[in-house]
């Protein structure tokens, strides 16, 4: 395992239209207890350097002992990075977090001004993510990098985007699109049309090239030919081979955004490093997505059923199919 998730609050500051877990500021669901998932974490006995434990949510700087949890898991000889939507994220804070053995942060950011406060439902939040990348870019000890997630209202903006990101001395620029799932399933503003989603690969393919900032597409899913062109490594979703997830229940799974009936145990009756070395067969023989538009696919020996974050509900065919909207923007008479 490179990388240990754990959700540590599903209590968020925003009420982002996309969010695929449906946090909100007054979250039922307390955050999990530091001492729980150390007990956790405990388990694994081989620790290494390239183990790396990244805190989630939810929004990770609502708990007041963030440092505290960060320093716990560093003393453990365990790197940890943090996903932030940067609100919280300033000078005092960033001085903080380092101290406490903060390596990686990633920083989301969702169009300019007027889009960015859009999708994340909040007056002045894009002032509070550009304070954050100006902090966050001026540490050369910390691993940094922007997420964008892409829609509709934000795709023509990417170049601009490109320019603002490189002025603020950014490295590095991951985008991926929406899962219609949680709060973005009922919201069609928040989806790329087939042809937006080509021209999506061909800004990714085309930046590239340029090699001033590290741009990619995620790792959300399989996009055919464009394979080579926007990511550094082909198509592999990682989910349950190389990642794992605590959830803020105790349950045991890969990625957060995993559908919940994929869980493999729970911390509060199984031992986890058990339940990753015997269980994940889900995840691990895939051979089970060969199901629905997958079951036919030429493409089924690369993809393997797409990103596991696509298989919610009654998993009798995948969400979202990327060389799918690639090949259809392809047939259509609108692409020029």
């Amino acid at each position: 395992m490179n990388y240990l998730f754990w959700e540590c609050t599903t209590r968020c500051n925003l009420s982002c239209l996309h969010c695929g877990s449906d946090c909100s500021k007054d979250n039922s669901i307390g955050d999990m207890p530091l001492g729980d998932f150390l007990t956790a974490l405990d388990t694994i006995k081989s620790k290494s350097e390239k183990f790396i434990v990244v805190l989630t949510g939810g929004e990770p700087l609502l708990r007041n002992d963030i440092e505290i949890c960060g320093r716990e898991i560093r003393s453990r000889g365990v790197r940890w990075s943090m996903v932030t939507n940067g609100y919280l994220y300033n000078e005092q804070k960033h001085i903080s977090l380092l101290n406490a053995g903060l390596g990686a942060l990633t920083i989301s950011l969702d169009g300019l001004e007027n889009t960015h406060n859009w999708l994340r439902n909040k007056k002045d939040s894009f002032s509070k993510v550009d304070r954050a990348i100006d902090l966050a870019a001026s540490s050369s000890r910390l691993n940094f990098d922007v997420v964008t997630c892409v829609n509709s209202r934000n795709w023509h903006e990417l170049p601009a985007l490109y320019d603002y990101l490189i002025q603020k001395k950014v490295k590095a620029w991951r985008l991926f699109t929406i899962v219609p799932i949680g709060r973005a399933k009922d919201n069609p503003e928040l989806f790329l049309t087939d042809l937006q989603f080509r021209e999506l690969m061909d800004f990714i393919s085309e930046k590239r090239k340029l090699k001033l900032l590290d741009v990619k597409f995620s790792c959300e899913g399989y996009v055919g030919s464009y394979e080579s062109k926007v990511r550094d490594q082909p198509f592999f979703c990682r989910a349950g081979i190389n990642i794992g997830s605590i959830l803020i229940d105790g349950s045991i799974s890969a990625c957060p955004n995993i559908d919940q009936s994929l869980a493999q145990g729970n911390i509060y009756q199984d031992n986890f490093a058990e339940i990753w070395e015997t269980n994940y067969q889900a995840f691990r023989d895939r051979s089970w997505t060969k199901r629905g538009q997958c079951a036919e696919c030429a493409d089924y020996t690369d993809c393997q059923g797409n990103g596991l974050h696509n298989w919610h509900g009654n998993k009798e065919n995948v969400l979202i199919c990327h060389k799918g909207k690639i090949e259809r923007a392809t047939k259509s008479n609108s692409y020029l």
